[in-house]
């Protein structure tokens, strides 16, 4: 079997979300993160649990049905996504998703894998770049995947 070899070079972002919406993300449910701002990456990203937890998010329904059960890492990666698009949805027309938020910017999300061993990391705001090793990590854990 041939396998491809992976992309060298600038292909992939790390994105630090808060918790419980990196978890909402990682069970495949939410496939929109929002954004103040527009980002013009599209292409593969780190999924970066953040250091805060959105408490109040907890009590919202649709996130308490889609996270049950599930650890809340913080400061970790925890699995990987790829951006295919990037839009705000026009005033006054229906949200894209039940996950958007009037106002926002929508980052539409696909391909989403996660990680079974979390690995510690330290993010930042707006899309940011991986360390080699750390993409080396996140690789060890899905041998499989080609971007």
């Amino acid at each position: 079997m041939n396998v491809a070899p992976l992309p060298e070079g600038d292909w992939i972002r790390g994105i630090s979300i808060k918790q419980p919406w990196t978890a909402a993300i990682l069970t495949g449910a939410k496939l929109v993160e929002n954004r103040p701002q527009h980002w013009s990456w599209r292409g593969w990203v780190l999924l970066h649990a953040g250091q805060q937890i959105d408490r109040p998010a907890l009590r919202m329904p649709l996130v308490a049905r889609t996270i049950r059960d599930r650890e809340l890492v913080t400061g970790t990666v925890v699995g990987i996504a790829r951006i295919t698009d990037c839009h705000q949805d026009p005033e006054g027309s229906p949200l894209c998703s039940s996950w958007a938020h009037t106002g926002a910017w929508h980052l539409k999300l696909a391909d989403v894998q996660a990680l079974a061993l979390p690995i510690p990391a330290r993010g930042q705001l707006g899309p940011w770049r991986p360390t080699e090793d750390l993409v080396d990590q996140v690789l060890q854990q899905l041998p499989d995947f080609r971007p």
